[in-house]
């Protein structure tokens, strides 16, 4: 079972404060997003080629859930920052029987005409402290980043620094190149990014 770098998101406290933070790190507008009523979350997009970046945040004017949000989003708290990355895969249940343990089950969804498959934890936290990615597998052909606009924007590199990077490396089925796991005191995720303004970071 193997697995595809998907999407990153980058949490916020509200949505406004997200778009701000990654529209003035990277120097582009944001495109598309809309609302998640199972997990009354709402979001905003940039395509990023064959990824795309998320900026997600509870949504106050849908009724809280009866569950954690996903991402931990009810935890979430200061300025928005990059939390958690996503990765696909084409057999969700076959992807979480090989997940480490606290992965979560799996849940479908629908955002418009996006209609997909996530496994989300029933505390809303992922595995190594959220270092590990969130698995999706999208139903259909549609998926954002064939939908978004063109940004001019590339993630060139997605740094994930944690205390047990070995143990995630090695738990993790996914060979793609710019995702690096390296040592670090606590669990850190920090992205790179080609831009029309030059070389980006988000942290």
């Amino acid at each position: 079972m193997s697995l595809r770098f998907d999407h990153i998101a980058i949490s916020a406290e509200t949505l406004e404060e997200g778009v701000a933070a990654v529209q003035e790190a990277l120097g582009v507008a944001l495109a598309g997003g809309g609302q998640h009523p199972h997990m009354a979350t709402h979001n905003r997009l940039m395509g990023l080629g064959d990824l795309y970046l998320e900026v997600i945040a509870a949504d106050p004017s849908a009724p809280k859930p009866a569950w954690p949000r996903w991402f931990d989003l009810d935890s979430f708290s200061g300025p928005p920052r990059l939390t958690n990355w996503v990765a696909g895969c084409d057999d969700l249940e076959a992807a979480v029987a090989a997940a480490p343990p606290g992965i979560g089950v799996p849940v479908d969804l629908q955002r418009g005409d996006y209609r997909w498959r996530m496994a989300v934890p029933a505390d809303g936290r992922l595995p190594f402290g959220g270092a590990f990615p969130a698995l999706i597998q999208w139903q259909g052909a549609l998926h954002p980043a064939r939908s978004l606009p063109e940004a001019g924007v590339r993630l060139t590199r997605l740094e994930i620094a944690h205390p047990e990077s070995e143990a995630l490396r090695a738990a993790l089925p996914l060979a793609d190149p710019r995702v690096v796991i390296v040592p670090g005191a606590e669990k850190a995720l920090a992205a790179s990014f080609t831009t029309p303004h030059g070389v980006r970071q988000i942290r």
